[in-house]
C-alpha cells in the first residue's frame, strides 16, 4: 500500500500530472480519428522515451493509450466509423442513436463505461498482479515456455481468416526474433557480418514501421483521408444519469466480467471483448430486435468490455511478463529500453516502478473522463483535423524516432523494411498481431525451452509430465486443431450451402 501510495503522489506531482493531461488529450484526438489510435502514438512516444527517466517514460506512454483506448467510441458514435477495432460494435447502436438526435447520451454512455471499464479493472489488475507473480516464481523454464507457445499460438487461431495464415506471420515474427546474439551462448546468428544486427531487429524500428508508415502508406492509398460530415444536437452535459447506469447494471457487470477475462488471455484483446460482450447484451434483452437501431445496451456493452480489457491485459504483461495485446506488448518494448524486463521478478524486484503503472493507469482514467465531459461539445471538431496536416507530422517523427534510435541511418533503413513487410502483409492477408507477439516473445521462448532442455539433462520429458507445462502444451494443440474441426463440422451441418459456395466461387 505505501508503495502504491508513493506512486500515486508521482503521478499527482505537476509536471507529470500535466504530461498526463496532455497525453491523455492527445490519446482522445489520436482513438477519435479512424486510421489512428494508441498503438500509433506509443510507437511514436518510444523514440522519445530514450532521453527521458523509467518514470516519466511510463507516465507518457500509459496517459496517451488510456486516453486513446477511450477515445475510439467518438468517431463510433458521431460518424458510425469506429476508431479502431475495438470499437466496432459501438457503431452498431451508437451511430443509430446519433441519427435519432440521441448523440449526447450516446457520448454520455461511452465515456461513463469507458471510466467503469478501466478503473475498476486496473483496481482489480493491481490487487491480482503481485498474487500471480508470487505464484509465477514458482514455475520453471519448462512452464514459461509452455506459456509462451500457449499465448503465440492462441493469437494466430484466432487471427480472422485462415488459421494457417495466423502460423504464418508467428513464424515470420519467430524468424525475426532470431537476428542477432544467440541467448544462451552469444554467438551471432543470420547478421551477416553486420555489426548493426549484432544486438538483434530494433523493436522500436518494427513499432513505427508496421504501425505508423504502413497505416499512413495504406490510408492514403485506399483514399481514405476524408472524414464525413458529424450531425449532431443536443450535446449538453453528460447526457446520461444514474437510472441509466442501474437500469443496464447487468449488462454492465457482464461485459465487463468478459473484458476483464479476454484482455487476461494473451493476444486476444479489446477487439474481440467488444463484440463478445455486445452479443450477450442482446441475447439477454427483452428486446433484441432493437439492437442495430440505436438501444443503449449495445453502447453501454461495447465501451464497458473493450476497457475493461485494458486491466486484465496488464495481469499477464505485469505478473508473468507475457503481452495480453498488442499495446501491452509495446509497454514491454518500453520496460526492454530501460534495462528492464516484465515478470514476475519486475514485480518483486521493482515495487515502486509496478505500482506506478498501476496507478499512472487510474489517474489517466480519471482525467480521461474529465476531459471528455468538458469537452464533449467539441467533439465534432476533433473529426475536422486534415489528413494531409497528420501524417506529414506523423511520417516526420517517424524518421526521427528511426534515427534517435542508434543515430545512424541503419534503423531508419530496418524501419523502411518493416513497413514494406507489412505491406505485403496486408495485401497477402496476413494477421500482424500474431507476428509482433511472436517477435516480442521469441527470445523469451528460447531461452526458456533450452533452460529446459538443459536442466532436464537433455530430456524433453518435463514440458509433458509437469503438469501446469503439459495443460497448456495442451491448450496449445487444441487451439491450433479446434478451428479446423470447426471448419468440418460446419461443412458436414449445412453440405448444401457449403456446395453452392464451391460452384460459386468455381463460376467466379
Amino acid at each position: 500500500m505505501t508503495d502504491y501510495m508513493n506512486a500515486l503522489l508521482i503521478c499527482l506531482q505537476p509536471v507529470n500530472f500535466l504530461l498526463i493531461i496532455a497525453m491523455v488529450s492527445l490519446g482522445i484526438v489520436f482513438g477519435a480519428i479512424p486510421g489512428l489510435s494508441a498503438t500509433l502514438g506509443i510507437a511514436l512516444l518510444l523514440p522519445i522515451t530514450f532521453g527521458l527517466s523509467t518514470e516519466t517514460s511510463f507516465v507518457l506512454l500509459l496517459a496517451i493509450w488510456i486516453g486513446g483506448v477511450s477515445g475510439t467510441f467518438i468517431s463510433a458514435v458521431l460518424i458510425g466509423i469506429p476508431g479502431s477495432s475495438s470499437a466496432i460494435a459501438t457503431c452498431f447502436d451508437g451511430f443509430p442513436m446519433t441519427k435519432k438526435g440521441q448523440a449526447g447520451k450516446a457520448l454520455g454512455i461511452g465515456m461513463t463505461a469507458s471510466f467503469i471499464g478501466t478503473v475498476v479493472s486496473v483496481i482489480i489488475a493491481t490487487v491480482l498482479s503481485p498474487v500471480i507473480a508470487e505464484f509465477a516464481l514458482h514455475l520453471g523454464p519448462w512452464e514459461y515456455f509452455s506459456l509462451c507457445f500457449c499465448a503465440i499460438t492462441l493469437i494466430a487461431s484466432l487471427s480472422k481468416g485462415n488459421i494457417f495464415k495466423g502460423i504464418m506471420a508467428a513464424g515470420i515474427g519467430l524468424l525475426m526474433g532470431c537476428v542477432g546474439m544467440d541467448p544462451i551462448n552469444g554467438s551471432q546468428r543470420f547478421t551477416f557480418g553486420s555489426v548493426n544486427l549484432s544486438s538483434g531487429l530494433s523493436t522500436v524500428a518494427q513499432m513505427l514501421g508496421m504501425f505508423a508508415m504502413c497505416q499512413i502508406i495504406r490510408d492514403s492509398a485506399l483514399g481514405e483521408g476524408k472524414m464525413p460530415e458529424a450531425d449532431v444536437v443536443n450535446m449538453k452535459g453528460i447526457g446520461i444519469g444514474l437510472k441509466d447506469i442501474f437500469d443496464n447494471i447487468k449488462t454492465i457487470l457482464f461485459a465487463f466480467a468478459t473484458g476483464l477475462w479476454i484482455g487476461f488471455l494473451p493476444g486476444m484483446g479489446s477487439g474481440i471483448s467488444n463484440m463478445v460482450a455486445y452479443g450477450y447484451a442482446k441475447s439477454i434483452s427483452k428486446d433484441p430486435d432493437s439492437f442495430g437501431k440505436g438501444n443503449p445496451a449495445g453502447v453501454w456493452a461495447s465501451e464497458t468490455a473493450n476497457n475493461a480489457s485494458l486491466g486484465g491485459a496488464l495481469i499477464p504483461m505485469m505478473a508473468l511478463g507475457i503481452p495480453g495485446d498488442g499495446i501491452t506488448a509495446m509497454l514491454i518494448a518500453g520496460l526492454t529500453i530501460h534495462g528492464l524486463q516484465a515478470g514476475p521478478l519486475f514485480m518483486t524486484e521493482q515495487p515502486d516502478l509496478a505500482m506506478l503503472i498501476f496507478a499512472c493507469v487510474l489517474v489517466s482514467a480519471i482525467v480521461t473522463y474529465v476531459i471528455q465531459i468538458l469537452t464533449k461539445r467539441w467533439f465534432p471538431y476533433i473529426l475536422k483535423v486534415p489528413y494531409h496536416y497528420l501524417y506529414t507530422v506523423i511520417l516526420v517523427i517517424c524518421y526521427i524516432g528511426g534515427y534517435g534510435i542508434s543515430n545512424t541511418m541503419f534503423n531508419i533503413y530496418v524501419m523502411l523494411a518493416w513497413c514494406v513487410l507489412a505491406i505485403f502483409m496486408s495485401i497477402a492477408g496476413l494477421p500482424t498481431s500474431p507476428l509482433v507477439l511472436a517477435f516480442i516473445l521469441s527470445s523469451k521462448l528460447e531461452r526458456y525451452f533450452r533452460q529446459g532442455i538443459s536442466y532436464a539433462h537433455g530430456s524433453y520429458k518435463e514440458f509433458f509430465t509437469r503438469p501446469i507445462s503439459c495443460v497448456l502444451l495442451i491448450i496449445s494443440l487444441v487451439c491450433l486443431v479446434w478451428p479446423l474441426i470447426s471448419d468440418i463440422l460446419k461443412s458436414k451441418k449445412n453440405p448444401t450451402e457449403t456446395m453452392e459456395n464451391t460452384i460459386q466461387a468455381n463460376d467466379d
